[in-house]
């Protein structure tokens, strides 16, 4: 059993003696499925990230937000470092899934956006994706990887998807639906790990959720009207495929700032750096075709 492993089991919450497994597919935190004579729990270990933004304080606090407004498990015990949360039966989602239930996600993420506003305390955190790129393009100059080369292009390219967006309400955002941070029980969906949650455009997470799940331009055009109930216009249309191509610019850089700082079990960063910068190549080229040579 490792050092963390140990403390988890001495946390004084437990029900009889827990059995611990770590749960894979985690790029930044630990995260183990605890079993007690009462029940099951996810115990999630994870720092303070100043380099991603990361604040575990605001993180808890918007998990416990979250939970009360409806959308997220109960937290049970919480100290630094360490946050433990009922255990969610259910099917953690894929990108097929994700494609497989366009109008039940925007359903969730729109009430979210609109609901969890009123739960949050302390002092605001902004998430604008472009301001976070350049942050990261700040970081990785020094870097020796070989993709930090193309920083001045990428952080030009950053500014022409930023002007691309149009002015929407603030709303309050998950931020990071990656397909994993959405789970079914078989009668309702679930959100999980809020690090990056925060006020800011709905397009972000819109556009997370297509890119994250490789939709194409019909699923991006249903998630919109889903959302925002009405047919997308042309530049609703432009908007989310401009700010698609952000958020993988933005997971590639992630990555590769990760990648200086972080060492999680059986994460390849470099190699989800090129996935996703391949995905943004691809991405970037299809809304020029569309939206900037006509």
């Amino acid at each position: 059993m490792s050092e963390l492993e140990t403390s988890i089991a001495a946390l004084p919450i437990w029900q009889g003696k827990p059995a611990i497994e770590p749960l894979v597919g985690g790029l930044s935190n630990s995260s183990f499925l605890v079993t007690d004579s009462v029940g099951r729990f996810v115990a999630r270990s994870g720092k303070d990230y100043p380099f991603h933004h990361v604040s575990r304080e605001r993180e808890l606090m918007t998990a416990r937000a979250a939970h009360a407004a409806g959308f997220a498990p109960e937290i049970v015990f919480a100290q630094p470092g360490l946050m433990v949360s009922r255990f969610i039966d259910g099917t953690v989602f894929g990108e097929a899934d994700v494609r497989s239930n366009i109008e039940r996600i925007a359903d969730i993420v729109r009430r979210f956006h609109s609901q969890m506003p009123g739960g949050i305390t302390g002092s605001a955190y902004l998430f604008w994706v472009f301001h976070v790129i350049r942050d990261y393009a700040s970081t990785l100059k020094a870097s020796q990887n070989p993709l930090a080369r193309r920083l001045p292009e990428l952080l030009a390219i950053n500014a022409e998807l930023e002007l691309a967006q149009l002015p929407l309400p603030i709303v309050f955002g998950h931020n990071d639906l990656l397909p994993a941070n959405i789970l079914d029980d078989g009668r309702r969906l679930w959100l999980i790990d809020f690090e990056y949650a925060g006020f800011g455009t709905a397009m972000f997470d819109l556009a997370g959720l297509a890119s994250n799940a490789g939709f194409d331009k019909a699923q991006s055009d249903a998630l919109t009207e889903a959302y925002f109930g009405s047919p997308p216009t042309h530049d609703i249309r432009a908007s989310h495929a401009a700010m698609q191509c952000a958020s993988l610019l933005r997971e590639a850089l992630w990555a590769l700032v990760s990648e200086l700082y972080l060492s999680a079990p059986g994460a390849d960063y470099g190699a989800y750096a090129q996935q996703n910068f391949e995905r943004f190549d691809t991405a970037l080229a299809a809304y020029r075709a569309e939206f900037k040579e006509a």
